[in-house]
């Protein structure tokens, strides 16, 4: 395809694409507080590697989706804090659209750990709503669980998107960000690990360094070197998703929970279209 962005593509090709598949993947991001990086980098991280999962499954992506939940980094002046409510109500909507347009599969990722407070909420609704199974890709959850990839691995990653998107000199050169201060909320570990990242207990960090810190990029050379590394754990993380087996899964679900309305009509989605 020419590109799998839709808002790149003509409105043409898009029909011609739903002829004969109909999976959209949608990167939610934020814009946030990020240490020695741009404000938007877990937004630009969430849409390359969401663009390496389309070319694997033959899907599109609606992309653009940067002002979201962010979360504890509210300290920082440019984080953008959006009410998890607000977000849940704007995806939905967006589901809903993708859905009435032919986008059958829809498969949401973030690399924002707490995006899952936003996501998975539109997941179950739209279950029981429309009987179709969405599916939320937690891209931190599996990237840790991909196996090889460490934390010097996201911050290559990140570098890694900016390339991919073709923006890598918004990467800046810098050496100020690097440290290793524990957070400043780190003694609250019990209440934070009652419930999955940031579901627990309300907070915001209490210095700026706490999100987070970033590796020396003292030149244009380390930049391109960081770059190339995290492309590569990108594809590795990708290749660890085996994109064709969810798709194909997602496909498999829907008509097993066609089997299961016909059986509980009672269930949400059977009873509000008999009703």
């Amino acid at each position: 395809m020419r590109t799998r962005f839709l808002s790149r593509l003509l409105n043409d090709e898009v029909e011609a694409y739903l002829e004969h598949n109909d999976i959209i993947i949608v990167p939610v991001g934020t814009v946030e507080l990020h240490g020695g990086f741009p404000l938007d980098s877990e937004t630009v991280t969430s849409e390359a590697i969401a663009l390496e999962m389309a070319d694997r499954c033959d899907a599109l992506v609606l992309h653009n989706l940067p002002y979201f939940y962010a979360g504890a980094t509210a300290t920082g002046r440019g984080t953008t804090q959006v009410s998890v409510r607000a977000g849940i109500d704007y995806l939905y909507s967006l589901a809903q659209s993708l859905l009435r347009q032919g986008f059958r599969r829809q498969i949401y990722v973030s690399f924002h750990g707490p995006a899952h407070i936003t996501i998975s909420p539109v997941v179950r609704d739209f279950m029981d709503e429309f009987g179709i199974p969405i599916l939320y890709l937690d891209l931190t959850m599996q990237m840790f669980r991909s196996g090889g990839l460490t934390v010097e691995d996201f911050h290559a990653m990140t570098v890694g998107a900016y390339e991919i998107m073709g923006r890598l000199e918004d990467v800046p050169l810098t050496t100020e960000y690097e440290h290793n201060r524990p957070s400043s909320v780190a003694g609250f570990s019990i209440l934070h690990g009652l419930a999955y990242e940031s579901g627990a207990a309300g907070y915001y960090f209490g210095e700026k360094s706490d999100h987070m810190s970033t590796p020396r990029i003292e030149s244009a050379s380390r930049r391109a070197e960081l770059a190339e590394r995290g492309k590569q754990a990108i594809s590795r993380l990708v290749d660890s998703l085996d994109m064709e087996k969810i798709v194909s899964q997602l496909r498999d679900l829907k008509e097993f929970e066609d089997t299961v309305a016909e059986r509980y009509p009672w269930v949400p989605s059977a009873f509000s279209r008999r009703h």
